[in-house]
Parts: C-alpha cells; sequence; structure tokens
C-alpha cells in the first residue's frame, strides 16, 4: 500500500497542473492582500459606512485575521476546480492513457492500488488547504499583525477578542477540510465512469452549481432537500465566528 500510495503522489506532483493549483492560490491571496495594504482603509470604511454613526471602534480593523476571513470568502468558492482537476484525473486519466489497463495486468490488488489513488487525491486536497493557511492566515498575520476581529453581519456586528480567535480559524480550516474532501470523493467517484479526465471535471463542477443553486434558492419545494446536500453546508465554516444572540441581543453560551 505504501508503495502505491508512494508512486501516486510522485504521479501528482510531477504534473505541472498540480503546480498550476498552488501558483494560482498564491497569486490570489497575493493579489488580495496587496489590494488590502494599498487601499485598506478606504475598503474598511465602505464596508463600515453603515456601523460609523452609531458607535466608535478601538483597535485596528484592518488585521490578519480579518484579511484571512475575506480571503477565505473570496477563495473557498473556486477551491473545488482546482481539487477536482487532480481528483477526477486520478482513475480516468490513466484509463486514457492506457496505463491503468497495463497496471492491472500484474499480479496486485485492485483494492490497494484504488485506495492508493484515493489517499493520494486526499493527501493534494489537505496540502492544498494547508497552503491556503499558511498564505492566507500566517502571511496575513505576518504584514498586517493582530487584534480582535471585527465582522459585519447583515443586521448585527460580531466582534471576537483577539485571543479566541485562533482556534476559530483551526476548527474553520478543520471543516473546510471535510467540505473540500467531499468534493475530492466525489470527483474521484466519477472518474470510474470515464477514459477522459475532462467529463468528470466538467460533471463534478456541474452537481456543485446545480446544488448550489438549489442550497440557496428559498422555495418550499426545495427546503426538503437542502438539508441533504452539501452544498449547503460547505459555508458552514462561518459559524465559528458567529455568536447566537436571544431576544435581548445577548450572546448565548
Amino acid at each position: 500500500m505504501w508503495a502505491h500510495l508512494k508512486i501516486e503522489l510522485y504521479k501528482i506532483f510531477r504534473r505541472p497542473r498540480t503546480y498550476l493549483a498552488f501558483a494560482a492560490i498564491t497569486a490570489l491571496i497575493g493579489v488580495i492582500q496587496l489590494g488590502l495594504l494599498v487601499d485598506g482603509k478606504e475598503y474598511t470604511s465602505f464596508v463600515m459606512a453603515d456601523f460609523t454613526s452609531s458607535f466608535a471602534v478601538d483597535g485596528k480593523i484592518l488585521n490578519g485575521y480579518f484579511i484571512c476571513y475575506v480571503i477565505l470568502q473570496l477563495l473557498l468558492v473556486h477551491v473545488p476546480l482546482l481539487i477536482a482537476l487532480i481528483a477526477a484525473d486520478m482513475i480516468s486519466g490513466e484509463a486514457n492513457m492506457g496505463t491503468l489497463r497495463l497496471l492491472l495486468t500484474k499480479p496486485q490488488s485492485r483494492t490497494a492500488i484504488v485506495t492508493a489513488k484515493f489517499l493520494a487525491s486526499v493527501i493534494y486536497t489537505l496540502l492544498l488547504l494547508i497552503w491556503i493557511a499558511v498564505m492566507g492566515l500566517f502571511v496575513s498575520m505576518l504584514i498586517f499583525g493582530t487584534d480582535d476581529l471585527f465582522l459585519m453581519k447583515s443586521s448585527y456586528v460580531v466582534i471576537v477578542k483577539e485571543s479566541d480567535v485562533f482556534w476559530r480559524y483551526a476548527g474553520a480550516f478543520c471543516f473546510a477540510a471535510l467540505a473540500m474532501l467531499t468534493v475530492t470523493s466525489l470527483a474521484f467517484f466519477l472518474s470510474f465512469f470515464a477514459e477522459n479526465s475532462i467529463g468528470p471535471i466538467v460533471a463534478t463542477m456541474s452537481i456543485i452549481i446545480v446544488f448550489t443553486i438549489l442550497s440557496t434558492m428559498n422555495i418550499p419545494i426545495f427546503n426538503i432537500i437542502k438539508p441533504y446536500l452539501f452544498t449547503s453546508h460547505m459555508i458552514t465554516w462561518k459559524e465559528f465566528f458567529d455568536f447566537k444572540v436571544n431576544d435581548a441581543n445577548e450572546a448565548i453560551v
């Protein structure tokens, strides 16, 4: 099993498209960080326009924790495509080239081969999220510093103390890992039914788009199936940065 896994990881990381995913994430996060470094004050002034007349905020709103939250909101939507590019190619890509047929002619366990391919896809997904955490959280903390996390919701404001933020990001990234591994599993599963990786990639993204639309449509007939759509839970990482309040606007512990 370990030998198969090392071979699959080698095959993943010798493909240029693998590094294109990491390069794309680095570029996107860098652009966001640069933009907020240059015009961050104007951005926060625009976002807080409705609140500045009601109260004043002490501390540094534009800090590394806030930047990471913005990055996750903008970036996690696009990560499934980067995952599908690799996971959907694990079986179908080799079937197209004929290497899978050649590999299975030898007396080897098919279960071990398929499991190694899936575990390699999982490792790739986790490394992608770890890279997002390094660039989005730790680099942002290094550039912008840290302070309390100030978030503007639709009808209220959430302020998370600096000492209470980091574990929330750890939980959010772990939850995001579960969500992205669902995409990995879906893309890997669909790769069994094609001999060309384009089909599973398109099918994976089509399913995500359709499920996302159904998850956001507030129509009673769709509300029945919403809890069973994985896209309904993919943004639940935001709950780590929210507080439940009662009618008196007091936090529910």
